[in-house]
């Protein structure tokens, strides 16, 4: 069995908790994002063959494809998914007005976090725009729980920003 292992910090042998994370989109962080959906990609096989080729065929990659990114958080006063969300429709706009051909697109960064609380791992989501966004969710008197809105981002492509490394944990002695 193959054994993990780190270049910094050679005695960590757990993956990363998938709890510590932050959002970021123009250059700040989104409050209170609790759940972020994965990021998957797909591609296509092209299957070929040549006439006189044996019975199987060849395979080579073609068309990528990027799922959706979902954002989910609880209901507050912040403003960011709801603004973001009216620049691709904002109903009572006026004519001409409800689309912000501009700038509705955003590329967002995905942070995550050692349990120390220093930066791991970023991915960086390229052009981004929100297809589904759910401001309130469904209201019940009789449920105990919190009030989550999500924002579902299309998006064509991500990356892993190499730039961030592997942090050097934090070592604490005992006094």
């Amino acid at each position: 069995m193959a054994e993990f292992s780190v270049n910094v910090n050679p005695q960590r042998f757990d993956p990363y908790k998938n709890f510590k994370f932050r959002v970021k989109w123009d250059g700040q962080y989104v409050a209170g994002v609790s759940s972020v959906s994965a990021l998957r990609r797909t591609t296509e096989v092209v299957r070929h063959r040549e006439g006189g080729d044996p019975s199987s065929s060849r395979k080579s990659p073609g068309r990528t494809e990027y799922e959706a990114v979902t954002l989910r958080r609880g209901v507050t006063h912040d403003e960011a998914f709801a603004r973001w969300a009216n620049k691709v429709w904002n109903w009572g706009s006026g004519l001409g007005a409800e689309v912000s051909l501009a700038d509705f697109r955003k590329d967002i960064i995905i942070e995550m976090y050692n349990e120390a609380g220093q930066l791991a791992i970023a991915y960086k989501v390229y052009r981004c725009w929100p297809s589904e966004y759910e401001s309130l969710p469904d209201l019940d008197a009789n449920a105990n729980a919190v009030a989550i809105q999500h924002l579902k981002l299309e998006n064509e492509g991500w990356e892993r920003d190499y730039a961030v490394t592997e942090p050097t944990e934090p070592r604490f002695t005992e006094p």
